[in-house]
């Protein structure tokens, strides 16, 4: 039988796990860089600083309690700056910078499926994110009041905010160029401005149901609608599930060639 007569082989898929197993160490190995991990540690490191400064400082200089400060210290300088610009630096350059070098094209060519490409890169993003944000905000509002419901309640808000933040910003970076400028502009258009002008704007940002754990736990005001804790948790869960959904659905339809 001759070379043009031999039977075609069909490339076989490769399987589920195995894909994003492939899919989460290419990624990692990518979007983990020095320069991103000194600035972005030099970030948390300032808000530790900061929460250091007024922890030792004495309590008849402060205009408000303990428990107050640190929660209000945590939300504004963590919730609102550290949290989201960690997650999309690291969430959209997953596939985004994936997609600007070629390698998705290497993925591809494996084959593979397209929806462990995205759980995997957004377990990539997300592993990553999760300690560059939870130690120095956690950290922050332990050095300033050091209650053990305190804690737990920032490093859960902080969690699910890292989860929720983590999973849009990996389908913006499938779906738009400069998706770093863009979620910046989200960041501080949507999440800083809007979400604190009403109600229904609040109830559509993923930093509005991390303050309201924070509420729901130790009683300081801070979030923008009553909501309980399960919610708070919840809701950003189930919108990084459908953001994977929507970048599995884009990656169907993208032409990485």
């Amino acid at each position: 039988m001759t070379a043009t007569q031999e039977p075609r082989r069909e490339r076989r898929t490769v399987g589920s796990v195995a894909a994003l197993i492939i899919t989460f160490q290419v990624l990692v190995r990518q979007i983990v860089t020095r320069s991103r991990l000194i600035a972005l540690g030099l970030m948390g490191a300032i808000v530790v600083v900061v929460g250091w400064a007024v922890g030792m400082s004495d309590s008849t200089d402060r205009d408000l309690d303990p428990l107050e400060q640190s929660v209000r210290i945590s939300v504004n300088l963590g919730l609102t700056v550290v949290v989201p610009v960690v997650a999309l630096v690291f969430a959209a350059g997953a596939l985004g910078d994936a997609r600007d070098d070629g390698t998705l094209v290497y993925l591809w060519l494996r084959p593979m499926r397209r929806w462990p490409v995205a759980v995997g890169a957004f377990a990539a993003a997300l592993v990553v994110a999760l300690p560059l944000t939870v130690i120095p905000v956690v950290a922050t509002a332990a050095l300033i009041e050091s209650s053990g419901e305190l804690v737990t309640a920032v490093a859960i808000a902080t969690t699910v905010a890292v989860v929720g933040y983590t999973g849009l910003f990996l389908l913006l970076g499938s779906l738009l160029k400069r998706s770093i400028v863009w979620g910046l502009a989200y960041i501080i258009i949507w999440e800083g401005v809007a979400a604190g002008l009403g109600r229904a704007a609040a109830r559509l940002s993923i930093r509005g149901y991390a303050r309201s754990v924070i509420t729901d736990r130790v009683g300081v005001e801070v979030a923008s609608f009553d909501i309980t804790q399960g919610w708070g948790i919840v809701a950003p869960l189930v919108a990084a599930t459908a953001a994977i959904m929507l970048t599995t659905w884009r990656l169907n339809r993208m032409d990485v060639a």
